[in-house]
């Protein structure tokens, strides 16, 4: 097997890359906090209907959570087998398409709750196979040296998104009040309840801009093998999972952060029912709103994202016992959710959460960069797919018991509990000497992907 090595334009068509699925991301982001706001304040804005609330916030999350975790293994096996650029290609024209029927949905006057949940499934599947390829291509476009600061670049993406979303989205939203009030603009603008659809069609917009930006690139993918040579699509669905059972340690990075997962996936769901029931005397006490309290908590923990994410590119990470740039920070993540989950002011809950922001760039930034250690490229879709799997299989148990423990209980003492359970388990993994050999050089299969010299 050859290795696929870096052409000399990788970076910079890398940094197109990056920047086109980032406007993706942030377009993700608006709709997504949008979608939020429209189940919070206009399909069930009363407090006796916390249970559909509750429901419908963890159906949603758990539809697109199970397609996107179920299907990573042929996302990655597609992905070794097929042309990356057309996949990518593909999925953000599929994401455009769907993103514009949920605005359609949303016109309506009661959008059925099955159908948005149906197309929330659909989108987390289109979402899996464009992460394989996405995943699988920029580390065959940047050099090993540069891929600390690739990884931080991604990891500032995503918290760039919510830190830009959350406004974008509150701006839109309130579009048409203001041309109400103005006595300004078309009556069928005005006449609407809220922008919601403004913020989906933004994100469909985005969608097409990176699909026009990715058809213009030249992007590499494996040689295909020889057809003698060529194992069926369920042996490559079955490779990741080989690799990664020869190779413990990979597996009990891959189990804590499944741990991880299954304490704190369920901030979706949570963030918004905290904000609307044990945040509510502070922040109307101020004179705030809903909108506003949701706002300010996913812009500040999207700051401390940004920081951390500028923090690990400039800084690179660690060299050597990078498990350590993981289970440190998991550690503090799990201690300020819990403090999030037992605040009772909206500036003490946005202070939990800036400092879970800052962990998480580190802790993702330092784990890319060992399995990208120990992974070529040419392998990467089918064993990251795996890693995906194992890694995410607890969100949507994460997803759906939040909903249903939220409903009955406190969301704020739910979150405590997550929170501790989390950051004792990664405090006890520090001792775990399996986990501590993690970038063992025996464990690489970078040798073996060397081409021959014989």
């Amino acid at each position: 097997m050859t290795q696929l090595l870096p052409p000399p334009d990788g970076w910079r068509t890398f940094l197109w890359l990056w920047g086109s699925q980032a406007l993706s991301v942030i377009g993700s982001a608006v709709a997504g906090f949008a979608f939020n706001i429209y189940l919070t304040q206009t399909r069930f804005p009363l407090a006796e209907q916390k249970p559909q609330l509750a429901a419908a916030l963890s159906l949603t999350a758990l539809a697109w959570t199970l397609a996107a975790t179920l299907s990573a293994p042929l996302a990655g096996a597609w992905t070794d087998r097929h042309d990356r650029r057309r996949i990518m290609l593909a999925c953000d024209v599929a994401g455009a398409l769907l993103t514009f029927a949920t605005l359609g949905l949303l016109l309506t006057p009661a959008a059925p709750l099955w159908l948005l949940v149906t197309l929330a499934g659909l989108m987390g599947l289109v979402s899996t196979f464009h992460g394989s390829a996405f995943d699988a291509s920029y580390t065959s476009l940047v050099p090993r040296d540069r891929l600390p600061r690739a990884n931080g670049l991604m990891q500032t993406v995503w918290s760039l998104a919510g830190l830009v979303g959350p406004a974008a989205a509150a701006l839109l939203i309130g579009v048409p009040a203001l041309l109400r009030d103005a006595g300004t603009g078309p009556a069928w603008l005005s006449g609407l309840k809220d922008g919601v659809p403004f913020a989906y069609a933004v994100d469909g917009v985005t969608f097409l801009v990176a699909a026009a930006v990715v058809w213009r690139l030249s992007i590499p993918s494996p040689a295909p093998r020889p057809r003698a040579e060529r194992p069926t699509l369920a042996q490559d669905m079955r490779f990741g999972w080989v690799f990664i059972g020869q190779r413990r340690p990979l597996l009990a990075l891959l189990l804590t952060f499944a741990v991880a997962n299954l304490c704190t996936s369920n901030l979706g769901v949570l963030e918004p029912l905290i904000a609307k029931f044990g945040l509510s005397g502070d922040w109307e006490a101020r004179g705030g709103t809903l909108q506003g309290a949701l706002a300010t908590l996913a812009v500040t923990q999207s700051v401390g994202g940004v920081l951390g994410g500028i923090l690990i590119s400039t800084w690179g990470g660690l060299k050597r016992q990078r498990v350590l740039g993981v289970l440190v920070p998991m550690v503090v993540s799990g201690l300020a959710f819990a403090a999030f989950g037992a605040s009772s002011t909206v500036l003490g809950a946005a202070a939990a959460l800036l400092v879970m922001g800052l962990t998480l760039p580190t802790m993702n930034a330092h784990s890319q960069s060992i399995w990208q250690a120990q992974v070529p490229p040419e392998m990467q879709g089918r064993v990251f797919s795996v890693r995906r799997l194992i890694a995410q299989f607890t969100s949507p148990a994460s997803t759906a018991l939040a909903g249903l423990l939220a409903a009955r209980y406190a969301p704020g003492s739910v979150a405590v509990v997550a929170g501790l359970v989390l950051a004792v388990v990664a405090a006890l993994q520090l001792l775990n000497p399996v986990l501590r050999r993690v970038e063992d050089p025996s464990l690489s299969a970078h040798a073996e992907a060397q081409p021959s010299t014989s």
